[in-house]
């Protein structure tokens, strides 16, 4: 249920803020965008006293693949919507659709469906996590849909979203890999690093091509080591990449998240949950693209051989797993959930942060960090 706010001042909250957090500001709200940003007297207006809590820009997510029962990869929009609500009530007002691999005309198929509410607003994007991906780190991939990335089948797959693809991951070491991040780049697509078991040399032609995300880093790709630091290595070393990284403490151990984010720092680092269908729904057996998923405790794995397969991850709990578990502040949590991928999908003109003339995207949080209320363009999400 939304409810649109005309006209609305918080008051008595801290704010975070671009420039760090402040206690006891205001936050005006009008005509669905944010009016005004303040300390001292609030200006006059309806006023909702948020004093104790916290609030921060909403949440954007930039690899997700459904929620709530429902899956992008469906073309029915009923699901397609039931996965974007769920997400919302959790505090993400902005996000892209991912899809997994599928058959070429299956993949064209999902994009059309997913272009409307791209169209609508609904959606900022769609990232596509495969075909072009390494059969040796697929994951909850179906490696028998696995395709080298060759020039008509990336264009075709370009064109399809007409403009709405914003992402592709792939592994660059398959043939005609550094190619296609050249191509992808030249059409303003970003090229994402992903699924890969490469070696640090097959990865840095890539990143000098063009490539500039490193798709949930540390899963799906060869590991760290001393002697090779292959995919890890090279993305996070690499000033030019921003790092995923899945926050829900299964995926990733607190201490490497720590590590990483910080040594990647605000301007590099983005959480992000790479939910599958069953994220806010019940445990049982759901279906990611073409593979079926056990769900149990929350936590996600193929049927057939136990590997992790996405998450049941809202990016309220990243967020807070960030601070409370790795031991991050709240403003690099900020910067992570909001300020960085909104610069990242080309919309921080839009939305992203706390400030004057942006969309009133905002989550304002008690203490433990849980959402009390969802602000999305000026409209309540309840």
């Amino acid at each position: 249920m939304l409810k649109h706010v005309t006209d609305l001042v918080l008051t008595g909250g801290k704010l975070a803020l671009p420039e760090g957090l402040v206690n006891g500001g205001w936050l005006a709200v009008a005509g669905g965008l944010i009016s005004g940003v303040g300390t001292g007297t609030p200006p006059p207006g309806e006023h909702l006293d948020v004093s104790g809590l916290l609030v921060v820009p909403g949440f954007i997510d930039t690899h997700c693949h459904g929620g709530g029962g429902g899956s992008f990869s469906s073309v029915d929009p009923k699901e397609i919507s039931r996965a974007i609500a769920a997400h919302r009530r959790h505090g993400t007002t902005t996000m892209l659709a991912s899809l997994v691999s599928e058959p070429v005309r299956a993949l064209v198929n999902q994009e059309a469906a997913l272009r409307e509410l791209v169209e609508d607003g609904e959606l900022a994007g769609i990232h596509l996590e495969g075909p072009f991906l390494a059969a040796a780190r697929c994951g909850a991939h179906d490696p028998g849909l696995l395709l080298e990335p060759d020039a008509p089948t990336v264009d075709a797959l370009i064109r399809a979203g007409h403009g709405a693809v914003r992402m592709v991951t792939l592994a660059p070491e398959l043939t005609g890999g550094v190619r296609a991040v050249r191509q992808l780049v030249d059409a303003g697509v970003i090229a994402a690093i992903g699924h890969t078991d490469g070696t640090e040399e097959q990865i840095r032609p890539a990143i000098d091509a063009g490539a500039t995300v490193g798709t949930h880093l540390f899963n799906g790709m060869r590991p760290l080591h001393h002697r090779e630091p292959g995919p890890i290595g090279a993305l996070l070393d690499d000033e030019r990449v921003t790092i995923e990284l899945i926050c829900d403490l299964v995926h990733v151990h607190p201490t490497a998240l720590r590590l990483a984010a910080k040594y990647a720092g605000r301007g590099r680092t983005v959480l992000v949950t790479d939910a599958m269908s069953a994220t806010d729904a019940a445990d049982g057996r759901y279906q990611l693209g073409r593979l079926e998923v056990d769900v149990r405790d929350g936590v996600a794995t193929l049927a057939d051989t136990g590997s992790l397969a996405g998450s049941t991850l809202t990016m309220d709990v990243a967020f807070r797993n960030l601070v409370r578990a790795a031991g991050l502040s709240i403003p690099d949590a900020v910067r992570a959930t909001s300020g960085r991928p909104a610069e990242l999908i080309g919309v921080a003109d839009r939305t992203g942060s706390l400030r004057t003339g942006l969309d009133a995207d905002l989550v304002v949080m008690d203490e433990e960090l849980r959402p009390v209320r969802i602000l999305r363009r000026g409209e309540w999400i309840s």
